[in-house]
């Protein structure tokens, strides 16, 4: 069981949208190799477009060279098959915010990699143990959160469940900051430490903007100007995209029973209209 993080050669991520394909740019900005899988050839390309354009920015401000760019482009690997990932020493699951699909996934994980092998997943809000207990290696799951722009963002939430072993637990919090992470740890209870805190925020941010209260604008300058954020609440719904935040509240509704959690109409009409934030060009702010 490689619990050294430098034993640590090869990383499988799974998932290639938005966060899985951040997580693969910052491991392989490691110096590791990484296996990047999804279902489809068209979703992987999407991935690595999404991993050249954020290597460019990096590029364009003078942070890496061209010739960095290229190697940490040149260690990602895509497949469409879990055969591949038979000899990775760690796996990072990034896929779909479902508990169903996340489980379906860990069980083609269990049967395709060593049995010494850690799970990450990077489940915002889902419970680590219901992930754990649907797998034969339950004490080597652990939650590994990253945010959203992975390769800037500095936090890493790294998540104990009740069958989540303590040198799991280290494993992971030492490779976060193998990977120049500054991670903390936290309890596998809903939303964890961040998403507890901040959803409630957001929510009520749509609120009242369904009220009348503001404009997106005004409310967002408000809360910047107000209390030193550098993005308003709205922006950064939009940011991390209105189905990701209705999902997450939900969860926290639906696990607390509390209902400060409860989503706002307005949010949950968004989504249905399909108005998701800057990845589909329109959310509070129009991206077009």
């Amino acid at each position: 069981m490689p619990f050294k993080v430098d034993e640590v050669k090869k990383v499988g991520v799974i998932g290639a949208g938005t966060m899985g394909s951040g997580i693969a740019q910052v491991v392989s900005a490691s110096g590791r190799e990484v296996i990047l899988v999804d279902i489809s050839d068209s979703a992987l390309k999407r991935g690595i477009d999404t991993i050249q354009k954020s290597l460019s920015r990096f590029v364009k401000k003078g942070e890496i060279s061209e010739q960095e760019s290229n190697s940490i482009l040149s260690r990602i690997r895509t497949t469409t098959s879990f055969e591949d990932l038979k000899d990775v020493d760690l796996i990072i699951e990034a896929v779909f915010e479902n508990m169903e699909v996340k489980k379906e996934t860990f069980k083609k994980l269990d049967a395709c990699t060593r049995p010494d092998v850690i799970f990450a997943t990077n489940t915002s809000s889902l419970p680590i143990v219901e992930l754990a207990v649907s797998t034969g290696r339950p004490d080597k799951v652990v939650g590994m959160h990253f945010f959203n722009p992975a390769p800037i963002m500095k936090l890493v939430e790294v998540v104990k469940s009740l069958v989540t072993s303590e040198e799991t637990v280290q494993f992971a919090y030492d490779f976060a900051k193998a990977l120049g992470k500054d991670p903390v740890k936290t309890k596998d209870v809903p939303g964890f430490i961040v998403n507890r805190i901040l959803m409630p925020m957001l929510n009520e941010a749509v609120f009242a903007l369904e009220e009348g209260v503001g404009t997106p604008e005004d409310i967002d300058k408000a809360m910047k100007l107000g209390t030193n954020q550098p993005i308003g609440p709205l922006a950064l719904i939009d940011l991390i995209g209105l189905d990701v935040t209705l999902d997450v509240l939900d969860v926290l509704y639906r696990e607390f029973g509390d209902p400060k959690f409860r989503a706002a109409n307005l949010l949950r009409q968004m989504v249905r209209a399909g108005w998701l934030g800057r990845k589909t060009g329109r959310g509070f702010y129009s991206y077009q």
